[in-house]
């Protein structure tokens, strides 16, 4: 099995293309051991030394690392869990994933309405493209709130990218924003 890696804007996180689907739909976020139980790919990869986060995108794998861990020792070990994981059979995920949900899912206001399709079509696949993903949580007073995931979390350039791009691209289709802040 060849596994790609590709670096992203996030020092801390490394994205692995296994050249096989990963989610095949949706994304996983696991930004800490105790929440990869259903799991097994993500706990296998927890098992490694210096993991300190694990996002499963449609076809990638992002690992983040702790701040003293060294990429030149975790990426073999990464790769071998990896490796590993699709050996065993094991799903991505036990019992599937659940659909992304919204805290204000009974909004469907015009403006939200926009909002989310601009977010699904436009957005997250230029963030998966880092390694990340971008989560719509709720649009209230002209703000829109946004959950980053993945290499997203924590990069250094996530603030520049929220208002430079993102801030700008959502205010031009929907004049009615006023700005973009990030939710966790």
């Amino acid at each position: 099995m060849f596994i790609q890696t590709e670096p992203t804007p996030n020092p801390a996180t490394l994205k692995f293309l296994p050249g096989r689907d990963v989610m095949g739909t949706g994304t996983a976020d696991f930004p800490s051991p105790s929440t990869a139980a259903n799991s097994p790919l993500a706990t296998r990869l927890f098992a490694v030394p210096g993991v300190a986060s694990v996002f499963l995108g449609a076809d990638f794998v992002t690992v983040g690392k702790a701040g003293n861990a060294d990429w030149a020792a975790l990426k073999p070990q990464v790769l071998a869990a990896i490796v590993a994981h699709y050996e065993s059979n094991d799903p991505a995920i036990k019992g599937g994933v659940a659909p992304v949900t919204y805290e204000d899912d009974e909004d469907n206001s015009e403006v939200v309405v926009k909002i989310r399709e601009l977010i699904e079509t436009r957005v997250r696949p230029a963030v998966a493209q880092d390694g990340g993903d971008i989560i719509f949580r709720r649009y209230e007073n002209g703000i829109v709130y946004l959950r980053m995931q993945g290499s997203c979390s924590g990069c250094p350039s996530s603030a520049a990218t929220l208002k430079n791009g993102i801030e700008n691209m959502l205010r031009y289709y929907v004049p009615e924003i006023l700005g973009v802040q990030q939710v966790e």
